[in-house]
């Protein structure tokens, strides 16, 4: 296989985006169908089912050497073999699909080697394309966006959800934040990636699908991503999960994890 081309590869998640977003758009807000998936995995719709359809006949024709792992797919244990794997969410925020609301997105990554090289997350319904390469910066609707400078924990915006501010997640101490939410995880961590937020949390085992993309443009853009617990995140794994998800200004991340591993990090 040819030396990566991560551009190339943003170029084509990019044109992929667009087409989800107009399939989409032909669903949204009429009466679309929906059901709800075994083992209590959410929500799906028959839009998520044609996107999946159409993203998968698209990406895989451009890149057919390239593994496939989609929130909507059947897993093909093949991907494990492959050196670069599309990893995909159709619909990013569903069930905000189904209310009717704006706040959900296509989420498009490439992953070599366990990291994203490659990254889209298209929100057509709020007109923000969130793009970026692995070391070419991050965008959206291709202008530069950076991170926080946030360096101090009490006061930071946080997206996460109001059962994260439970003391039972926070050994060393709920600290003093200004907490909102999303429900789009890879919209949150565009947020993050864009400065409008100085961190978003997911303490939960997080599907790769839904922080793929984000993860990579978070990076780029300067913020600092990792698991719960601090570690480095890893993608296209045997089981798609991860332990949890913290992306922040650089200078919070310390004092947040030390937080949640029952640390003494001041507010």
């Amino acid at each position: 296989m040819p030396a990566a081309d991560p551009a190339a590869d943003l170029a084509l998640l990019t044109d992929a985006a667009r087409i989800a977003g107009e399939i989409a758009l032909r669903h949204f807000r009429r009466g679309v169908t929906a059901w709800d998936k075994p083992e209590g995995h959410g929500p799906v719709t028959e839009a998520d089912l044609e996107i999946d359809r159409a993203l998968r006949a698209g990406l895989m024709a451009a890149r057919p050497d390239y593994g496939w792992l989609s929130e909507e797919s059947a897993d093909e244990p093949a991907r494990l073999g492959a050196r670069r794997v599309f990893i995909i969410d159709p619909i990013d925020g569903t069930r905000a699909f189904i209310a009717g609301d704006k706040a959900w997105a296509h989420s498009l990554a490439v992953v070599e080697g366990g990291r994203p090289i490659a990254g889209v997350v298209h929100l057509p319904m709020l007109e923000r394309t969130y793009a970026a390469a692995l070391r070419g910066g991050a965008s959206m609707n291709g202008a530069a966006i950076a991170a926080s400078s946030r360096a101090d924990l009490a006061g930071a915006k946080v997206l996460a959800t109001a059962a994260l501010m439970e003391p039972s997640w926070w050994p060393g101490g709920v600290p003093k934040l200004d907490r909102h939410f999303r429900t789009s995880l890879a919209y949150r961590l565009c947020l993050v990636a864009e400065g409008k937020f100085d961190a978003m949390l997911t303490f939960r085992d997080t599907w790769e699908w839904d922080v793929a993309a984000g993860d990579l443009i978070a990076r780029e853009a300067g913020a600092r991503v990792t698991t719960r617990a601090g570690g480095a995140t890893c993608y296209n794994a045997a089981r798609p999960l991860l332990p949890g998800l913290v992306s922040c200004a650089p200078a919070l991340h310390a004092a947040l994890v030390a937080r949640l591993d029952g640390g003494t990090a001041p507010d």
